[in-house]
């Protein structure tokens, strides 16, 4: 019994019970002090079910507006950047237009990637095409790291050919205006992924957020310059590539995880109060979710005291559109009756 039909009898069965928030959870994520900030800060959670949108479609939309305006954003950073390079010729600074520069073009296989997200399924792809997305994720990873190889090889040689940073000010301004730019689409990005529940997009808002420490480190560099230390600059670039390759980990674990089918815990024992929740309903097992990009199939198998075939297929309709209420971003939800207690 699939999760395809209309929620007309969703509210007949168990809604006046406790919500699926009421019990605890085991969560692996640290929380709280500097390594709970850090780890939120740098490796977000990629999916928020009870904030997230419900239909496919405006999903879809909200992911495309979030990679358009964030791309041009970025772009107009970028050139910005660039303007000041020529007038200062800071390492670091290139480094940071470098991958800036990077993150804009990260929006242009994720744009794709969502677009294809809207097609139907096919034959060869019964699955639909939302696994483009996580593959779009991929290679945002495999971007972020050449850009960061580049932005330090180029510090490298500033060591062995070295050359004066002029206009440290301008540096310090261009800095800031990266770190704004970066730090604008950080936030707008996480927060779509995680309402979509995109792992890929909240990668990308990572990326951003990564530059904009990298354009705070220039920031760094400069003043280096200005106390009369210009080999600040070519240090700070190397710190910068660095730094980007170490904290990139956590997102390549993220996508990684999404690309295993992995899912957050805590989803499964939602699906399981929902169902455990549902009238006719006595026992709950082999509850599965997959993310396929931004959205999430299901199924379980539950065992009922329905006397009859007929009483059986709809407390399994039943249990599905319980399920789909409490996940707004589930696409199908296949339930199994078997008769008996189990679970």
């Amino acid at each position: 019994m699939s999760g395809t039909h209309t929620h007309e009898h969703a509210h007949e069965h168990g809604h006046d019970r406790p919500h699926a928030h009421d019990h605890d959870h085991d969560h692996p994520h640290p929380h709280g002090g500097v390594k709970g900030f850090l780890y939120d800060l740098f490796v977000p959670h990629t999916h928020d079910a009870a904030d997230s949108v419900d239909d496919a479609l405006e999903a879809s939309k909200a992911g495309v507006t979030a990679v358009k305006v964030s791309m041009f954003i970025l772009l107009g950073t970028t050139l910005l950047q660039l303007l000041f390079v020529v007038v200062t010729g800071s390492v670091a600074l290139l480094a940071d237009t470098i991958h800036n520069f990077a993150d804009a073009l990260t929006a242009v296989p994720l744009w794709i990637a969502f677009v294809l997200g809207r097609r139907v399924a096919t034959r060869r792809y019964t699955f639909g095409f939302g696994r483009a997305e996580d593959l779009a994720g991929l290679f945002i990873v495999f971007v972020v790291a050449l850009s960061a190889v580049v932005a330090g090889w180029e510090a490298i040689d500033r060591f062995i050919h070295p050359r004066p940073v002029e206009n440290a000010w301008w540096l310090i301004a261009a800095g800031l205006i990266g770190f704004a730019g970066n730090e604008l689409v950080a936030i707008y990005r996480i927060r779509v992924g995680r309402r979509i529940g995109s792992a890929a997009l909240v990668a990308d808002g990572v990326h951003a957020r990564l530059d904009g420490i990298t354009s705070l480190s220039v920031v760094l560099g400069a003043i280096g310059v200005l106390l009369g230390f210009p080999i600040a600059d070519p240090i700070i670039g190397l710190l910068i590539s660095i730094s980007i390759l170490v904290l990139l980990w956590g997102t390549v674990k993220s996508v990684g995880a999404r690309l295993m089918d992995a899912v957050d815990p805590q989803l499964l024992d939602r699906v399981e109060h929902a169902l455990g929740h549902v009238n006719g309903v006595t026992g709950v097992r082999d509850v599965k979710l997959r993310w396929v990009g931004h959205r999430l199939l299901g199924s379980a198998v539950v065992a009922t005291d329905a006397v009859s075939l007929r009483d059986a297929a709809h407390v399994a309709e039943h249990a599905s559109e319980h399920v789909r209420a409490e996940l707004r971003n589930l696409d199908d939800f296949v339930v199994t009756p078997i008769p008996g207690r189990h679970g």
